[in-house]
């Protein structure tokens, strides 16, 4: 059970007992307290546990702190010989995990750093001498712990514990030292720090799931309910409550053998590698890999990388779709020593030259020697089994973000209340009983029982009940859902997040046409649609040179792979591709020694029908026997997000020079261009096309003439990418996708607030943004620049201006509009809050998390709709800075970066059916947001059920309790069959079909409430429980002024039993009119419009309750005489019947007048009552930080 532990006491002197740990690739905290067990203490124990029949033992599971504070005390972790860590993650969960001690007779540095960091001011600690030889850093045993699939080992030098997988090979120094692999003693020692690599998911045996699905408080409750029913002799009920909770035992482990299963297969990956050792290659088991080891990629027969591993030669091209959801495919290029000092140094991976386990592979090439021979791709294994960036994944898969939503835990403190109340009834019963005189085992039994009719065991599984008809409607539709408590939480959102290329937009870009210089005049010329209508430059840096070349595409199996913005660009020349691998690989030499080899001519590109680009032709200058234009690539400096652009040095045919063509975002030519080289109106085209929603991509170049292959291999990107020449403009068409504008109006009419979170510039997002009317078309957009400074820079100053008038401020810390300048024909104070939005970019957001006042960050987060420029981090960051302060947030994205922001949410929803959909708890196989308002609409019925669903039990079990309660006061009680007939045939058909209600149509702009405890919600189940109790007393009284009435025997329970006599009037009066209130409250808590359909469209909710009220007529009205003896019920003139049937109408009426008016009004009162008790108070509700903003800023 998840409890909180705080430690109050401080820790034991001496080495260290506590720790605080951060675990990077989980973005979360974890603290390690170590304890050790107090053998008699222990033994001492498990001796109550026994006496008590196993109820110490439970309370000690379900309350970890209650344990051990009895049985354990707190050891410094160096000390611990028969130990356990204590673990308590950032969500207050508790998990106990032994302290393990391996035998490892190796050095230190194989798996602590070499040296530690000198911290001023901490005590120098002294290791045991039996565990490690500070003389020669010699280990002998380690101790380790294993959590949540994540090995820590303790520093013998220090007594605190070090993540094992940060570990780093300080021999790695160059990729020279790297490639020489390791010997067979050193793979011996890795595997027993880092063991086999496989990510295997140790499923639990059928028993120990069974147990643990057992001792769930609610399964220990519905056992204890069945053991007590059966002494009571009421085995029907307790057969079939027992059933029911074998069947829902049964159901969830399947469900979780089936899930196990799923996952393993997912996760399991076992192939044949050629390892080498002892200078050859041996084939191994992917399984015995270990980091260190050199493996041939050529010549090993596999189709997903086994682990995470370093290209060191050779080139890869891998399908990552299944880490990040993209399908394009990505080009791995081989390691430098910057990116091994870097891995070692600094704990990070440059992601061009690793290969991340269980990509797939689309391609693996070797490099060509300079006498012709090929040798093979090889990489060095980096990482190994859950230490992979695939291990990282399926560990947050199956240690997902625990759900704190409120209506759960209102439900929880609801059911202790009730729980309360048995203990009122407990006692009022207990003393009548005494003093009639009844034997003290029918007093436990008979109070025990009224605990079992206050608190229903039934209730849990009814909660369920919306919930799973919701999943099956939504699967309907095409959506799936892999996290069922989300759907509740789907009723409260209030603020939707889109990604937009692939999700408010088109998947693919359409080439609009192209923009080139003019030959005449220093402007644009006319939009080009065709590449024929394309004039040839005088230049050699040509504008259609670099359409053909400045890309990182490839050809695999005659097919061009890449970037789908790549793909179009060089669809749109007609040229053909074909890589440059035949003409083989250059050595690039430093002080004597070759430090790289690479390809001669990485791509060639050629109109159709031109020869083959010679060898010979790369490295020598023109020749006067070729005829035929063709383009080499020799060396491409890839895209960068950071600086947004990417470029390649070209070498045409026939040329003694060559040419650099670079290609990125507008905004970031004009570093890197001659200004003279700008056309006189870019601006104002560029604000044209990036205005109407169209992805504009520009290209400049450079001619360098007598450039040599050596010295292009030896350029800095920073020489390559400066003083060019502006060539032009590449317009792209994103569309929406037909559904997305219908969907944002319908969210937003329903007062949804709606966010982009793009990687786009922010003018194409804003446009995108009014066309979809994300944005109102009349509303002012303000967006943020550096008027000083960068966003490194602290001190740095914001100026906010009006996207379409510059000259239109806003106040930099209110975020509030100034005063317009005079030509807008508005005044300062008429922008309403709504009128005008903000658009914030990644370097301003991050800059301004970091230095900005919290109240205007507070506020950017609540104004700004659009977030542009944002990478996966940035994307993630957002969400949970929405959802600090107070909003549910629900994101959509199409998986391409968004993984890390769908997992963050309240509710993600993957509009990939990549393997990366495994992180979104939803997932649509239509790639259309109309999913979300689905989701939504779902949700909120589902939500709303739930609340019917508790209601409808809560006032089922206070019906029950009140007649139980009145017929206690003179020894009497229900009917077996009588109980029977309401628990079997009234309640369970009534509460199942109570979910089959539709969502409704529309959404309703007010949320539901979440909350149980909430006036309107309360003041509806007093309010009923008042009215039904109160109609039950009156029967109860009114039944003992009949002429007819027949007062009960005073005999007590003969024979031993617990039985109470039910055969009298009053028993029959408050069953018979208790039936029907059975039914009127389902009819009542039965909630349709706005947020489910009308009760009247629920036919098998009809049905029930149509059927079930005739039948309670017939069983009073004239009840026949078979049924009327099984149901113990007295005989009753016709006029008491009918009068019963008159107050059971009555009932109806009152229930429902005060459901639909009363409680509204009362619940007004108490409201109107709480203002003025708390009045010259101002309160902001926990958790609801942005209301207080919006208030702040109307």
């Amino acid at each position: 059970m998840d409890t909180g532990f705080t430690l109050l006491e401080p820790p034991p002197s001496g080495s260290p007992s506590r720790q605080t740990i951060y675990i990077s690739d989980e973005d979360s905290t974890v603290r390690f307290v170590g304890y050790e067990i107090i053998a008699w203490r222990i033994w001492l124990w498990r001796t109550c546990c026994v006496l008590t029949f196993g109820i110490l033992g439970l309370l000690g599971h379900w309350f970890p702190h209650l344990w051990l504070r009895w049985a354990a005390r707190e050891t410094a972790f160096i000390e611990s010989h028969n130990g356990f860590l204590v673990v308590e993650s950032s969500h207050k969960t508790i998990v106990l995990v032994p302290i393990r001690r391996l035998r490892y007779p190796y050095h230190v540095s194989t798996i602590f750093p070499p040296t530690l960091p000198v911290i001023p001011g901490t005590d120098t600690f002294r290791p045991p001498d039996s565990d490690y030889n500070s003389e020669n850093g010699m280990l002998e045993q380690l101790l380790v712990v294993d959590y949540r699939h994540t090995r820590f080992g303790v520093d013998p030098r220090t007594g605190l514990f070090n993540l094992v997988r940060d570990w780093r090979d300080p021999n790695w120094t160059r990729v020279v030292d790297a490639q020489a692999g390791i010997d067979e003693a050193t793979k011996v020692q890795r595997r027993i720090i880092f063991g086999k690599n496989e990510i295997d998911i140790g499923g639990k045996s059928t028993i120990s799931l069974l147990v643990d699905e057992a001792i769930h408080p609610f399964y220990v409750f519905q056992i204890a309910s069945i053991i007590l029913w059966s002494l009571d002799d009421y085995y029907y009920y307790a057969f079939c409550i027992g059933l029911i909770s074998i069947i829902s035992i049964t159901t969830t482990l399947v469900e979780t053998k089936k899930t196990v299963a799923r996952m393993r297969e997912m996760s399991r990956l076992v192939c044949t590698m050629d390892v080498l050792k002892d200078m050859s290659w041996v084939a191994r088991d992917s399984t015995e890999l270990v980091p260190g080891d050199i493996v041939n990629l050529s010549s090993s027969q596999f189709s997903l990388v086994p682990a995470d591993l370093f290209l060191l030669s050779g080139d890869a091209i891998v399908n990552e779709s299944m880490l990040t959801g993209e399908s394009v495919p990505v080009s791995k290029v081989p390691v430098k020593d910057e990116d091994i000092i870097k891995w070692r140094d600094d704990k990070t991976e440059n992601a061009k030259t690793f290969l991340y386990g269980g990509t797939r592979v689309v391609r693996i090439r070797g490099t060509f020697t300079g006498d012709g021979r090929e040798r093979p791709a090889l990489a060095i294994v980096a990482r190994t089994g859950f230490n992979t960036t695939k291990g990282a994944l399926i560990r947050s898969m199956l240690f997902p973000k625990p759900i704190g939503f409120k209506f759960y835990r209102d439900s929880v403190r609801f059911i202790g209340v009730l729980a309360g109340i048995a203990g009122l009834g407990f006692c009022f019963s207990a003393v009548e009983f005494v003093q009639i005189g009844l034997p003290w085992h029918t007093i436990v039994v008979r109070a025990l029982d009224l605990i079992t009719v206050v608190v229903p065991p039934a209730l849990p599984a009814t909660l369920s009940i919306g919930t799973s008809f919701a999943i099956g409607r939504l699967k309907k539709f095409g959506i799936f859902c892999i996290s069922p408590s989300r759907v509740n939480i789907a009723g409260k959102i209030n603020v939707c997040c889109f990604d937009k290329t692939g999700t408010l937009t088109e998947d693919g870009l359409d080439i609009l046409g192209v923009r080139s210089l003019e030959r005449t005049v220093h402007r644009f010329g006319e939009l080009l649609e065709e590449v024929h209508d394309l004039p040839l430059s005088k230049d050699n840096a040509s504008f259609l040179h670099a359409l053909a070349t400045c890309h990182s595409l490839k050809m695999v199996n005659g097919e061009i792979i890449g970037d789908p913005l790549d793909v179009k660009m060089f669809g749109f020349t007609q040229w053909t591709l074909e890589e440059g691998r035949v003409t083989g690989t250059g050595n690039i030499k430093a002080k004597g020694s070759v430090i790289e080899q690479t390809a001669l001519v990485q791509i060639v590109v050629r109109p159709p029908g031109s020869a083959t680009f010679r060898l010979e032709d790369a490295l020598k200058g023109a020749s006067r026997h070729a005829h035929f234009l063709e383009l080499g690539v020799i060396r491409s400096f890839d895209f960068v997000s950071a600086l947004r652009r990417m470029s390649v040095i070209v070498k045409r045919l026939k040329s003694s020079s060559m040419e650099i063509y670079v290609k990125g975002a507008p905004e970031v030519m004009a570093d890197i261009c001659d200004k003279s080289s700008f056309p006189q109106d870019y601006d104002d085209l560029l604000s044209y096309y990036t205005k109407r929603g169209y992805r504009v991509i520009a290209i400049a170049g450079k001619s360098i003439e007598g450039l040599s292959w050596l010295k292009a291999q030896r350029m800095k990107r920073e020489q390559a990418e400066s003083g060019l020449k502006f060539l032009g403009l590449v317009i792209f068409e994103n569309k929406l996708k037909p559904g997305t504008a219908p969907a944002i109006q319908a969210l937003r009419s329903a007062h949804l607030a709606c966010r982009m979170i793009t990687g786009d510039n922010p003018l194409t997002a804003v446009s995108v943004a009014r066309e979809c009317s994300l944005i109102n078309q009349a509303a002012h957009v303000f967006a943020p620049t550096f008027a000083r400074g960068n966003a490194a820079t602290p001190t740095s100053k914001l100026v906010w201006s009006s996207m379409d008038d510059p000259l239109w401020k806003l106040d930099s810390y209110s975020l509030k509009p100034t005063t317009p300048p005079p030509y807008q024909m508005t005044e300062s104070d008429e922008i309403n809050y709504q009128d005008y939005s903000l658009v914030i970019t990644g370097d301003v957001f991050r800059w301004m998390l970091k230095f900005a006042p919290l109240e205007t960050v507070q506020r950017m987060l609540v104004k700004t709709q659009i977030f542009a420029r944002m990478s996966p981090d940035e994307k993630n960051e957002v969400v949970e800075r929405l959802q600090s302060l107070g909003y549910t947030v629900l994101m959509c994205g199409d998986g391409a970066n968004d993984c890390a922001a769908l997992k963050a949410a309240d509710v993600g929803i993957s509009l990939s059916e990549a393997e990366a959909s495994v992180a979104a708890p939803f997932t649509s196989s239509t790639p259309d947001i109309g999913c979300v308002i689905e989701v939504i609409k779902e949700g909120r019925s589902a939500l709303v059920t739930s609340f019917s669903c508790f209601k409808y039990m809560a006032l089922y079990s206070m019906i029950q309790f009140t007649s139980v309660t009145l017929l206690y006061s003179f020894a009497s009680s229900l009917g077996d069959f009588q109980f029977l007939y309401i628990d079997l045939f009234i309640i369970i058909p009534i509460a199942v079909t109570m979910g089959r209600t539709l969502p409704y149509p529309r959404i309703y702009p007010k949320r539901p409430t979440a909350s149980l405890v909430s006036k309107k919600v309360l003041t509806s189940i007093i309010g009923q429980i008042v009215i039904t109790g109160a109609i039950q007393f009156w029967a109860y009284f009114w039944v003992r002024r009949q002429e007819w009435y027949t007062p009960p025997p005073k005999a007590l329970p003969s024979g031993g039993g617990n039985k109470l006599e039910s055969r009298n009037d009053e028993n029959s009066v408050l069953f018979l009119i208790s039936c029907f209130q059975y039914i009127l409250v389902a009819a009542v808590f039965s909630i349709g419009p706005p947020y489910r359909m009308s009760m009247w469209t629920n036919g098998w909710l009809m049905f029930s309750m149509g059927l079930l009220s005739a039948f309670n007529v017939l069983v009073l009205l004239a009840p026949p005489k078979a049924l009327a003896e099984l149901l113990t019920l007295m005989p009753l003139p016709v006029a008491g019947r009918q009068t019963l049937l008159i107050a059971a109408v009555v009932n109806v009426g009152i229930s429902m007048c005060f459901e639909t008016w009363g409680a509204e009004a009362v619940s007004r009162v108490v409201g109107d009552g709480m203002r003025w008790w708390h009045r010259g108070r101002r309160r902001t509700g926990e958790g609801k930080v942005y209301k207080t903003v919006e208030w702040g800023m109307r």
